[in-house]
């Protein structure tokens, strides 16, 4: 017996190849580690050790930040497109920060409230600097269910992306995600962001 299986609520995670990233990633990595040299402490969220800054001044003409948010904008577009969403005469607003996670730090499990969609850029990934984990939002699932014999996506309750410089992957803001211990003793330095429209 074959049932049709009608999956109505999919989660989509977008990933995308960013175009051109060994250049931005080179003058990426500059500008964040001269943030941190002027902010040593950032501030906490959920990175368990490591650095968190505040979100980038992305309205400097002609800076790295700015650059890179205006190259964003075909990425989002695209996932706009993916998922149905208007797009014409929209102000679409980008906040934006950086992590540097060093050996054994690691962000707790959590989700960007009052963002429509948030994502992860990799500007530096180390071998086994950890990956994009998320779980299923519907938290009832991630806390009852049944013996699992054959692992499917019909019953998984959470996956692992793995990731290389240049990723960028962008996911709704209520997605359950976090980051495992980085087991490299280089820095992990990710850019994020959350994607709201006005």
């Amino acid at each position: 017996m074959t049932p049709e299986i009608l999956k109505l609520f999919p989660e989509a995670i977008f990933k995308y190849k960013f175009e051109d990233f060994e250049n931005y990633n080179l003058k990426l990595k500059k500008y964040i580690y001269e943030l941190q040299k002027v902010d040593k402490e950032g501030i906490h969220k959920s990175n368990k050790g490591g650095w968190h800054f505040p979100p980038f001044n992305l309205k400097i003409a002609d800076t790295i930040q700015q650059k890179f948010a205006l190259a964003l904008k075909k990425y989002i577009l695209n996932t706009f497109q993916n998922l149905g969403w208007k797009t014409e005469n929209k102000d679409v607003q980008i906040e934006m920060w950086a992590i540097i996670n060093k050996e054994n730090d690691f962000n707790l499990l959590h989700i960007h409230r009052n963002a429509f969609l948030s994502a992860a850029y990799y500007v530096q990934t180390p071998k086994n600097c950890g990956k994009f984990l998320t779980e299923h939002p519907n938290t009832a699932k991630t806390y009852h269910y049944p013996e699992i014999e054959n692992h499917n996506e019909l019953n998984a309750i959470a996956a692992g992306v793995e990731v290389s410089e240049g990723d960028l992957i962008i996911f709704p803001g209520y997605l359950p995600h976090k980051v495992p211990e980085n087991k490299s003793n280089m820095d992990r330095i990710v850019i994020s962001f959350n994607v709201n429209i006005k």
